[in-house]
């Protein structure tokens, strides 16, 4: 037998001592309840158009080291949730909190989850107290749904694909020809039979294709890829993995029919990459988490004491929430941001990292490791903000300036952020083993 050969078999081999296991529960809110996303919406949501799911993913390598990938039909995972999902997972599974990825698809046809976007609503009582319901039994759910997939994890042989999706442009009107990154990447997962037990697919595009004037609960294009994906490969199950989608939206938009193709097109995609031969995934697993302080531009009491009198309301609630800070003597400078690497092997490494990231971060960080597989995923662990590059916060606009005003945030990031992050990208990487 020639070396190659060998070679490959050795590969299968060692791939075949993985273990994985898939599992879903179902996260759609009972009942009307508001949604975020859009802040020109002004009612609660008023029936379903799509089921709304929470998907896990459990891997263990050869040596028992185990790792769970969380992926939701939500606007975002707030810390606050992810902390304490966290905090019971560590005690009732013993997972370290490097070891669970929360990730978000960022549909802007779910329920509001508490305190994402808080500042976008000015709700009664009654209703934040049914939204903070449904973050209750969120937690709750996705906590059962993470012992769940460690219950059954069972050997299994998993692969590396990459496909491509084009629907995705990006949304900057200062730069409408700005960077896109359009790969699909894909994580198959089969029993060792050959029995497909799904997969998990991610796209760099905002699920935003149901806009503002639709009131019905839906995944969007990744409910309707994830489904597709399903009802091919019945018993399966498809997890959408949100990517660096900040300032990438789905073209064109704002039609029920539209999101439905897009999916179709994202799960057409996902098919014909896992029908071409994959990278086994063989070694051992490493995982790392960090918590980053990025720095936000400065401010003064006197700036929000100003916004009390803006015309804008959303600026004016920013201001008491600022004001209210300054007078606990504790002004928001700086946001404590998620850094997170997952290595499968050799073969591909994840690189799940918080808030609405551009996919300008994405791009510079495969770049600078043109020897590797990287999967950069944002809207994992913390929905705090976007996270915008040196280049979007020079240009302004709606990511680098008027956005954080939804999300609470006092202003800008400052222009160091893209060096402290992108420094910290490697950081993490260097950590399960990875070198530019």
């Amino acid at each position: 037998m020639k070396w190659a050969a060998w070679f490959g078999l050795a590969q299968m081999l060692a791939a075949a001592d993985w273990k994985a296991a898939l599992a879903k529960s179902k996260i759609t809110p009972e009942g009307p309840i508001w949604m975020s996303g859009y802040a020109a919406r002004t009612h609660a949501s008023d029936g379903v158009l799509q089921e709304l799911w929470a998907k896990a993913l459990a891997l263990e390598d050869p040596k028992g080291n185990k790792v769970v990938f969380i992926t939701s039909d939500l606007i975002g995972f707030p810390r606050r949730i992810t902390d304490g999902i966290a905090a019971q997972a560590a005690k009732k599974y013993g997972l370290e909190r490097a070891q669970i990825v929360f990730n978000s698809s960022h549909t802007h046809s779910g329920p509001v989850v508490r305190p994402n976007l808080e500042t976008m609503y000015d709700l009664p009582p009654e209703e934040w107290a049914k939204i903070d319901r449904y973050g209750a039994k969120l937690s709750s759910t996705v906590l059962d749904l993470i012992g769940a997939s460690l219950g059954q994890l069972t050997a299994a042989r998993i692969t590396y694909h990459e496909g491509k999706a084009t629907f995705a442009i990006n949304r900057r009107l200062v730069n409408p020809n700005g960077p896109i990154d359009h790969t699909v990447p894909v994580l198959r997962v089969s029993a060792l039979n050959g029995k497909l037990l799904g997969a998990m697919f991610g796209y760099s595009c905002h699920n935003t294709t149901l806009t503002g004037e639709f009131y019905q609960i839906a995944g969007d294009y990744a409910g309707y890829a994830q489904e597709e994906f399903e009802r091919a490969h019945p018993g399966s199950v498809g997890m959408f993995l949100m990517l660096a989608g900040g300032d990438q939206n789905p073209s064109p938009r704002s039609k029920v029919e539209l999101a439905v193709q897009h999916g179709k097109s994202l799960a057409a995609a996902t098919e014909e990459a896992i029908t071409k031969p994959g990278v086994p995934i063989a070694g051992n697993l490493r995982t790392a988490f960090h918590l980053v302080d990025l720095p936000l531009a400065h401010h003064t009491r006197e700036d929000f004491e100003k916004d009390l009198h803006d015309p804008n309301k959303y600026k004016v609630r920013r201001a008491k929430v600022m004001l209210a800070a300054y007078d606990r003597h504790l002004p928001v400078r700086k946001v404590a941001y998620p850094v997170q690497a997952i290595r499968l092997g050799k073969t591909v490494t994840y690189v799940p990292l918080g808030g609405e990231l551009v996919v300008d971060y994405a791009l510079q960080t495969k770049a600078a490791f043109p020897k590797e597989r990287i999967v950069v995923a944002g809207y994992s662990n913390d929905v705090m903000c976007y996270i915008s590059n040196k280049r979007i916060l020079q240009e302004g606009g709606y990511e680098a300036v008027d956005s954080m005003m939804y999300y609470g945030m006092p202003g800008p990031f400052a222009p160091e952020v893209e060096e402290i992050l992108t420094a910290n990208i490697r950081r993490v990487l260097g950590d399960v083993g990875l070198k530019p």
